[in-house]
Parts: C-alpha cells; structure tokens; sequence
C-alpha cells in the first residue's frame, strides 16, 4: 500500500486516467442529454486530459508539485467544452495546493482534491448541481473526512471513489433535466473513470488502452536549423517499373553521386527508390531508362522547412497591436466564416455544436490578432468558458461577448464601432445578442425523452432560444412549425442559413413557407455551410 505519491506516479496515474477515458468516452458521451442528443462530453473530457497526459509524457518530473503544475498548465490550454475546463479548474486548485512538495501523503492529497473542488466552483458562475462539481464535491468531502484516519492514499483514493460513486447515482435525482431523460451526469460520470484510474494506476495494474509512449510527443524546434543548411533541397520518390532488365545496382550507383538520403528497393517487377537531390529531373530522366513511371513525388524541403518555421513562430508569437480593438469569432462552415470575415473579424475558430475548440485553440487566435483588445464571439454556450480562460494567458486584453447562437454574433458585430469606448461598445453588442431569437433546426443522434416528449433516432428537430418546439419526421412539416413560432416574435428581419447537406435549390423550397406565414419580414437567404443543423434561423 502506498503511503505518498511523488511526480512519477502522478504522471502514470494521469497517462492511465487518459486511456481509461478514451475507452469510455463513448459510453460518457451517450449520458449527455439535451433536447438536442449529441453527447460530446466524453470527447471534451477525453481531449482535455490528453493534453496533460502528452505534457507529462515529455519527461520524467520527480516533483509532484512540478509534475501537478505541468498537468494542470496543458489541461487548462487544452481544455474542451465546459466538461473539460471544469476539469482543468478541479486541476488547478489541486496543482496550487500541492506547489513546492516533492510528494504528498493522504492529508496533503485530500486537501489537493478540496482545493480542486474550491477553485472550480469559484470560476462557475452558476453552479449547477448533479453534474461533475457535486460528483468532485463529495468525493473531496470523503476525502477530508478520513485524511486523519488514513495513514496511505490508496484507502484515501478507494474510499473517495465510493463517495463519488454514491453522488453519481444521485444526479439523476438533483438534475431535472437528467431526471427527465434518466440518466445520470455524464462529466460526474468521467470524473469517476479518472479517480479509478487514478487507484489502478497506484496498484499497478495496466491501463485499458496504450494511450502515450513517453517521448512520442515531444516537438523538434525547427528554428534551430537553417534553411541554408539543407544541402539538396529536394526529396524525390519514384517507382518505376522494371520494363528494359537493368540492374537496380546501377542506379543506386548513379544516385549516390547526385544526392544523400537515398534508398532503393527492388523486387521482380519493380523499383522504388527515395532520394534526397538538387537535380530531380536527371534523377528522372535515369529512372526512365529502367522503364515506364508508376507514381513520382517531388517535394521542396527548404520551402517546407521555411514554411514550418514560419507556422512555428505564428502560433507562438503574440502579434504587435495595429489598432485598438480586433475581434476573434467561433464559427463553423465556410459561409458563416464568410459572413463574419465581411463584418470585420480578424480571426475566427473552427467549432461549435459537438465540435468545441480548446482555451489553446482560441488563444492562438486572440494572440495572432494585431490589436490591444480582443473580442471574442463564442456563439455556443458550452465555449464560453473555454473562451473567458484566455485572459490571463495573453499581454493582450480579453473580452468574451457570450453570445449563443452565431446569429446572436451577427447581430453584435453589426454594432461594432472603433470610435466608441470599450463599455459603450460591449453594451451595445450584448444588447444587440438580446434582440435576435435563433431558431435552429438538427436532427436526433439517439433516442432520448426530453420534456415529455419520446425522440426518435432520425427525427427532424426545431429548437427557438434552445427550447424545443417541434419534432417531425417531415423536413417540410418541421419548417412549417418553425413559421408557426416565428411569428409570434419579433420578425422584421429574418435570415435562414442553410447548412452543408441542404442543396440551394431544397433552402428555397424550405424558405417559402416561411415567406407565406411572415409576409411583412424582409427574408433573406444564405448559404452557410454549418454541419450538423439543416438550418440556423434568426429573426430581429
């Protein structure tokens, strides 16, 4: 039995937390429940801890408390929808308790896990119970009960995790949205496959999955290296057949005076050969002599090389501010990107629904962007918080406008005006998001029972500000139902967008009922080429 834990276990107890989740991710994301059933939870929490199991896998850190602060750092930058930066919080207030200790005891660990929980609930606005922050909670609690009485962590660990076990079981009853889908909480539930991978790991018993080989992840700087150092700039591979009965030994002679890196394999029918060279085209003109070409691939190494650099330095650097405000939009489909281009973002993100970006993958973009503040669009309530865990983390002033839906974006860039200062203008573009209803239209992944209603796998679904207000098996008949609800809100302004798998020929089918029951709306139509929703609606 284990009486302390020091860097080295930290770090195998989290590489075995990770292959452990990436093995039940699926099973967690089937418990995320929402009138629209996409269950990504898993995913994020999965993704999330990869992050600290890759950062971990870099090296050997003996100090727990180093080894903890490296952990919750990558967590935090890599932290994917709200499951996953609740993680990274719970991390974080673990790593601060533990700073400075080489290694920890049961105490030390039951007032690593209190921490954890303490700076989680601090950073949610709102928290909700019967989700992960109550599962942690009373697992904490457990914890601080017994830290007296339990001289080694593994007892300390086992009887947290039966804790944990029993809150979980309890979510079902404290959620009213999983009561009325009867499940329990999918983040609670992942919180649970970490802490039994965590005593797995301290028992030594091999993780489910082989998730990270140590030094796999580590990142040559390629700035090190001078392009002018590449002596033979090309990379040249063929496969040539073996038509004119020449020995292959002969051209493996030829290219060795030509170039370095140079492989040539050969069986009855053919050679291929790899060759690193400044004359592909007399290294061609030979392999012609050996018969006809099958494939040839010829790649530029000092434009590679000068390209990676440059990529490197974009992603790492901070760009210089050029004006005083600049804006950062989460977005997902080449039309909506468009759209927002035209208003004036300077970066957007690839996400939104099922596809969350990282605190990292907005980071990269709020610093890439030249100006001293920052707006940051979110459109999906489940990036808010990824997105508001970038201030901090850049010189450059953060401001998360959170808005839900990407029509509630539109509508807040359109008041963008440089010459306003900073609060008149986060008024003015939070007051816009309040003014436009967004009615989204998807499809069921699962079957659920939401709100009294039975969805089927399949079934059209029509949601206005998140509420589900029609279910169908009829696309036609869903988009007659939303008509139905748009007009009794406010609707001098309607814009449909239509998503990737609805041709422009079906979204003006689709739009003209719309048009006969809203006859006094300007409607316009527009290509936006989101996934997973047919249509987003929105309506001012």
């Amino acid at each position: 039995m284990r009486n302390y834990i020091d860097g080295l276990t930290f770090k195998d107890m989290i590489i075995h937390a990770a292959a452990d989740l990436e093995s039940q991710k699926q099973a967690i994301n089937e418990l995320n429940v929402f009138p629209v059933p996409d269950g990504d939870t898993g995913t994020n929490m999965c993704l999330t801890l990869n992050a600290a199991a890759a950062e971990l896998g870099k090296a050997d850190q003996s100090s727990l408390g180093k080894a903890a602060e490296a952990a919750a750092s990558a967590l935090l930058r890599g932290a994917r929808g709200n499951s996953g930066v609740i993680l990274s919080l719970l991390f974080r207030g673990f790593a601060r308790s533990l700073r400075g200790k080489d290694k920890a005891g049961a105490a030390e660990l039951a007032e690593a896990m209190a921490e954890g929980v303490s700076a989680a609930y601090k950073a949610v606005m709102k928290p909700a119970e019967g989700t992960i922050l109550t599962v942690s909670r009373l697992a904490s609690e457990k914890a601080k009960s017994l830290a007296s009485e339990k001289s080694n962590v593994e007892e300390l660990l086992q009887a947290s995790i039966a804790a944990a076990k029993e809150a979980l079981a309890n979510t079902v009853n404290l959620n009213p949205v999983l009561k009325k889908a009867g499940v329990i909480d999918a983040g609670g539930k992942g919180y649970v496959v970490i802490l039994e991978a965590f005593l797995s790991a301290l028992r030594g018993e091999k993780a489910a999955v082989p998730v990270i080989l140590e030094g796999s992840n580590k990142k040559a700087d390629f700035a090190e290296f001078s392009t002018g150092d590449i002596t033979f700039g090309y990379c040249t591979e063929f496969i040539v057949k073996r038509e004119n009965k020449k020995n292959p030994r002969l051209l493996n002679a030829f290219l060795s005076g030509l170039g370095d890196s140079l492989v040539v394999v050969d069986d009855e029918e053919i050679i291929k050969v790899h060759v690193h060279t400044n004359s592909p085209g007399v290294v061609l003109t030979e392999a012609l002599t050996y018969g006809s070409l099958i494939t040839v691939k010829i790649e530029n190494m000092r434009e590679q090389h000068t390209e990676t650099v440059n990529a490197m330095q974009e992603e790492t650097g901070v760009a210089a501010p050029e004006k005083k405000y600049g804006m950062v939009v989460v977005c997902a489909g080449t039309g909506m990107e468009a759209v927002f281009r035209d208003l004036g973002a300077d970066r957007t993100v690839s996400g939104g629904q099922t596809m969350n970006p990282s605190t990292e993958d907005i980071l990269k973009q709020v610093n890439r962007t030249p100006a001293e503040v920052v707006f940051v669009f979110p459109n999906n309530k489940n990036i808010i918080m990824a997105a508001e865990q970038c201030a901090g983390l850049t010189e450059k002033k953060v401001v998360v406008i959170p808005t839900l839906t990407m029509p509630q974006g539109i509508a807040a860039m359109l008041e963008f005006e440089a010459s306003l200062d900073e609060a008149s203008l986060i008024a003015k573009m939070e007051a816009a998001c309040s003014r436009v209803k967004t009615v989204q239209v998807t499809y069921a992944a699962r079957d659920s029972e939401y709100d009294g209603h039975t969805i089927k796998e399949g079934d059209y679904l029509a949601l206005l500000e998140g509420k589900l207000i029609a279910i169908d098996r009829d696309s036609g008949a869903i988009l007659n139902a939303v008509s139905e609800a748009l007009s009794s809100v406010p609707h001098e302004f309607v814009t449909v967008f239509y998503g990737s798998d609805v041709s422009e020929a079906r979204a003006e089918d689709g739009v003209s009922a719309l048009r006969q029951k809203l006859p006094d709306a300007e409607i316009t139509l527009i290509s936006g080429g989101q996934p997973v929703y047919y249509y987003i609606i929105s309506a001012e």
